[in-house]
Order: structure tokens, then sequence, then C-alpha cells
């Protein structure tokens, strides 16, 4: 299971959502094999003055992919380095005005669909 958090200010990504939805979906999909009807982007954005990131400009932008436990260190490795080479460049963000977080928790942590997350069948691995 994976759900993804968009950070940002409103007056730079609002009418951005589409695109930075599409391009992280892309990122996902390729490096850990995310079904391509799977996606979940909550999006957080925030008026002008709410998002302090000193020594970033105003296009900075934070992603948070949750997710449960169980993917490796070079999964992890290969969705951070398509955020950097790939969405980054495509929203036009500098190295420094992209940050990605990957938050885990244990799938019996979650509740889906009327049961425990570890009681679900994916149909996709989440150990790759």
């Amino acid at each position: 299971m994976v759900q993804v958090k968009i950070y940002g200010t409103r007056t730079v990504w609002e009418m951005k959502r589409e695109d930075i939805s599409d391009a992280i979906h892309r990122a996902v999909v390729g490096a850990w094999g995310l079904p391509e009807d799977k996606r979940f982007h909550r999006f957080l954005l925030l008026e002008d003055g709410d998002l302090v990131a000193p020594q970033r400009s105003d296009a900075y932008l934070v992603i948070e992919v949750v997710c449960f436990t169980g993917r490796s260190r070079e999964a992890k490795r290969a969705l951070i380095a398509a955020m950097f080479d790939d969405v980054a460049p495509f929203l036009g963000l500098a190295a420094d005005d992209l940050e990605v977080v990957i938050l885990e928790s244990p799938p019996e942590s979650w509740g889906i669909r009327g049961k425990s997350g570890d009681e679900l069948a994916l149909g996709y691995r989440v150990d790759v």
C-alpha cells in the first residue's frame, strides 16, 4: 500500500496538481511496480508563509510517501532517485527545492476496506 502526501505553497502549485500527481505516480509505478490504478495522493497546499524552509525557493515541495514496511533499501533508493531524476526536472525543480520522505508502517497498522492491512491480498509485492 502506498499513499503520497504533497506539501507546497498554494500560489505556486495549485494549478499544477495534475502534473505533480502524474509525475509522482510514474515514479512510484516505475520504481516499485505499483499498479497503474493504485494512485492515492493528498495535496496539502499551504498559504504563503505557512511553509517555512530557509534557503529554499517559493517552489519548495515536500513529498511524503507513506507505505507498508517491507521494501528493500535498493527499492527506496530507486524511488528517491526517480523523484530527483524524473519528477524534479519535469516540474522544473532544483534538487534543493524537493524533499522526499518515505514513511513506513507495518500492514497491521492500516485499516483498508474493512480489514487490517495484513489481511489484504494486494496483487503486488511490497518486498522488492
